[in-house]
């Protein structure tokens, strides 16, 4: 029988067994994508270009250009860190007053061969406002 692959849950997390909770490649992945997008590069020390640096956007003016610049970083962040995990089908990005809401759609990769499905993420933030 062919178990499912299992990956260490993030944040690191212990059951109520005692045992290190895993996650499965949906949430990995996920976790994966959530991590790129709010790490400002050169916050990870031995990874200086890991990260997006949309948070260097929170304050800028709301409009098209932020939309344009936003869906540039967080594409060509997602290709650098994790184009051989998954690829990149859209990055939609809606800017609203104080609030950012970027929507991936991403088909995984994990084991080489495309996945079944395509997936979507959305994720959201602003001044004052944390990731949804």
């Amino acid at each position: 029988m062919i178990r499912p692959t299992a990956h260490v849950g993030f944040p690191l997390r212990v059951t109520p067994q005692r045992r290190t909770a895993l996650a499965d490649d949906d949430d990995y992945l996920r976790g994966l994508v959530e991590a790129v997008i709010f790490t400002r590069p050169g916050e990870r020390v031995n990874r200086p270009d890991f990260g997006s640096g949309i948070d260097q956007l929170v304050f800028a003016p709301s409009g098209g250009e932020l939309a344009q610049a936003t869906k540039a970083l967080v594409h060509g962040a997602l290709q650098r860190a994790l184009g051989d995990l998954m690829r990149v089908e859209e990055v939609a990005v809606d800017a609203q007053e104080a609030t950012l809401r970027v929507t991936i759609v991403y088909t995984p990769l994990l084991g080489g061969a495309p996945g079944p499905e395509r997936r979507s993420l959305t994720v959201s933030g602003g001044t004052g406002v944390g990731p949804s």
